[in-house]
C-alpha cells in the first residue's frame, strides 16, 4: 500500500536516478576498477594491483607536473582573491549606472570560452608583433616569447587566470559587501578610523566566510586547471606542456596518458590520485576553520 501511495514520487526522481547512475556513479565505479587494472580500452584489462599508482608516483612527469602545480597555486590563488577584493571594493565604491558598467565589465572574461580567451592571449603574448612586446619595445627592451621562454611561461598563465576568474570572485565578493551593516562603517568615521583601516578592521573580517569560500572554490579550481595552459601551449594529447614541460599539470598529464598513450589504467589511477588530494585538502581546510571558530 505503501509503495503504490508513493509510486509517482519515486517515477518523478527515476529520470535523475537514471542519469546519475549513468553518467556519474557508474564512470567512478568503472574508472575505480580500472585504476588497478593495466587496460589500453580494447584488450582485456589485467589486474596489476596498485602498479598503475606506484608507476604514476615515481615517475618524472608527475614530479614535474606537482611541482608546476605548487608554484601556480601559490602565487594564482592568493593574488586572485587580492585582486578580486579591490576591483569589488572599487565598483562598491560607485553607484548606479557606473557600477553597473564596471561590474559587467570585470565579469565579462568570466563568460568567454576558453578558446577564445586563450587566443587574446596568444596574441597579447605573441613574440614580436604581440601587444605586450609592442609596448615593451617602446621603452627599448627586447621582445620575449612569454610562452616558450621556461622563466615567463607560468607567470603568463598566472595573468590568463587571474584576469579570466577575478571577475567571478569580485561578484562573490561584492555580494558580501552589500551584507555588510553601514553603521558599521560610520561608527568607524566618527572614531576617526581610515579608510584603510576600515578595510583591515571591518571588511575583511566581515567577509571572511566569503572569503573562504572563494579560496576554497579557487584552490579546487586550480588543482583541476587544464584549459588554459593546454590552449595557450597549443598542445595535443601526443605533445603537451609545453617547453621543457613549464606548463605540464597533472590533469593535462592524465588526459595525455590517456589519449595520447592508451594507457587508461594508468590515467584513472592518476585521476583517483587527485580526488584523494583535492578532498584531503577540503577537508583539512574545512576542519581547520572550524576548530579556530570553536576556540
Amino acid at each position: 500500500m505503501s509503495l503504490r501511495r508513493h509510486l509517482p514520487h519515486y517515477l518523478m526522481i527515476a529520470p535523475f536516478m537514471v542519469l546519475f547512475a549513468a553518467f556519474f556513479l557508474y564512470p567512478i565505479l568503472s574508472g575505480f576498477y580500472y585504476s588497478f587494472h593495466d587496460w589500453n580500452g580494447v584488450k582485456t584489462p589485467e589486474f596489476v594491483g596498485f602498479g598503475n599508482y606506484a608507476k604514476i608516483l615515481h615517475s618524472r612527469d608527475f614530479s614535474t607536473a606537482m611541482s608546476n602545480l605548487f608554484q601556480y597555486i601559490a602565487i594564482t590563488v592568493p593574488l586572485g582573491i587580492l585582486v578580486a577584493l579591490g576591483l569589488a571594493l572599487l565598483v562598491d565604491s560607485f553607484t548606479g549606472r557606473w557600477a553597473n558598467f564596471f561590474r559587467n565589465a570585470y565579469f565579462m572574461p568570466v563568460v568567454l570560452p576558453a578558446f577564445l580567451a586563450a587566443t587574446i592571449w596568444r596574441w597579447i603574448y605573441a613574440p614580436n608583433l604581440g601587444l605586450l612586446n609592442i609596448v615593451l619595445g617602446w621603452f627599448g627592451m627586447p621582445s620575449i616569447n612569454f610562452l616558450n621562454d621556461t622563466g615567463t611561461m607560468l607567470y603568463a598563465l598566472i595573468a590568463v587566470d587571474v584576469w579570466v576568474s577575478a571577475g567571478f570572485n569580485m561578484i562573490i565578493i561584492l555580494a558580501g559587501l552589500k551584507n555588510i551593516p553601514t553603521e558599521l562603517y560610520e561608527a568607524a568615521r566618527l572614531d576617526g578610523a581610515s579608510k584603510w583601516q576600515q578595510i583591515v578592521h571591518i571588511t575583511i573580517p566581515m567577509l571572511s566566510p566569503v572569503l573562504f569560500f572563494v579560496f576554497t572554490y579557487g584552490l579546487i579550481s586550480a588543482m583541476q586547471v587544464f584549459d588554459k595552459p593546454w590552449l595557450l601551449t597549443g598542445s595535443s594529447f601526443t605533445s603537451y606542456g609545453g617547453r621543457r614541460n613549464a606548463l605540464l599539470f597533472p590533469v593535462m598529464d592524465m588526459m595525455g596518458r590517456a589519449f595520447g598513450g592508451v594507457k587508461f589504467g594508468e590515467a584513472a589511477a592518476y585521476g583517483f590520485l587527485l580526488t584523494i588530494a583535492i578532498v584531503a585538502i577540503t577537508a583539512a581546510m574545512f576542519g581547520l576553520r572550524n576548530w579556530r571558530e570553536r576556540r
